[in-house]
């Protein structure tokens, strides 16, 4: 997969993360074909980016409640 820039990338906190701040997740909506996630708490880390398809695919399987601790 080639870099993406995401110095102008928009972040949400995702719907799944923690509304006490200690676990938060954040996802930007800003490229069709990916999803980069990032931990809230170290906004400057790294990022990992997914293939939307398969970002779409994990979301799907928590949801549905596939996935577990």
């Amino acid at each position: 997969m080639r870099p993406f820039d995401l110095t102008a990338a928009t972040w949400r906190k995702s719907s799944y993360s923690n509304p006490d701040g200690g676990a938060c997740v954040e996802v930007s909506d800003d490229f069709a074909a990916v999803v980069p996630v990032r931990d809230s708490k170290v906004p400057h880390g790294p990022v990992l980016v997914f293939r939307a398809g398969g970002w779409s695919s994990f979301v799907s399987a928590i949801r549905d409640s596939q996935l577990s601790d």
